[in-house]
């Protein structure tokens, strides 16, 4: 028995404002896996708009795991809005070209490296997420939460900045959800198994 096409657009019959995400990407430099979904009030053709500043000759990517959930009006800032921060000034003189086209001679804008999204990630509605952050399986974002730092597996985090509300899970649970991976289990194996996935008796842990 094997689960929804992971292939299928929209996965919802008469309900086209929410879509398996990797299925309509475009840009190469955005990175999804299968069963991540996207829902948006509007339109599901808005995510790509809403990853900001997300120019082709930084290099950066953003990369997003298995069986995320992504709520409408979502926000990627990419590296392509930094500016310098440790020059006395940090406006971007070199982008308007003539007499301050070599104003970055020898030098670099800062960046933080890919924005990274595990497994399992659960980001609610109207949040922001900043250059280079990593979040780690398992995490929930809170609606409205700007995320200015790394999020550990199973933590829900929310705020502005984004501060640690508590751990989903002990210490040693986290440790053997992390080893279980079941987001890398074959469609069938998933498919047997949704029922103890959907609740909290870990002895799903042994299988």
């Amino acid at each position: 028995m094997n689960g929804p096409n992971k292939n299928l657009k929209f996965p919802l019959t008469h309900y086209k404002k929410l879509c398996f995400l990797k299925n309509i990407i475009k840009n190469p430099a955005i990175k999804v896996g299968d069963y991540t979904y996207y829902d948006d009030f509007e339109d599901v053709g808005n995510f790509e708009k809403n990853v900001k500043y997300h120019f082709d000759f930084i290099g950066d990517k953003l990369i997003i795991g298995k069986f995320c959930m992504i709520a409408s009006n979502i926000t990627f800032i990419m590296n392509g809005a930094n500016h310098l921060t440790n020059a006395i000034s940090s406006y971007p003189f070199a982008i308007f070209g003539a007499g301050w086209k070599k104003a970055m001679e020898g030098k670099t804008y800062p960046t933080k490296g890919n924005t990274v999204i595990g497994n399992d990630v659960w980001i609610g509605y109207n949040v922001t997420i900043m250059p280079g952050i990593k979040i780690g399986d398992g995490a929930i974002i809170a609606s409205n939460t700007t995320v200015t730092k790394n999020v550990e597996p199973y933590s829900i985090v929310g705020g502005n900045p984004s501060k640690l509300i508590r751990k989903r899970f002990s210490e040693k649970t986290i440790l053997k959800l992390l080893e279980l991976q079941w987001w890398n289990w074959d469609i069938e194996k998933i498919t047997e198994n949704v029922d103890k996935l959907t609740q909290n008796d870990f002895n799903i842990l042994t299988l």
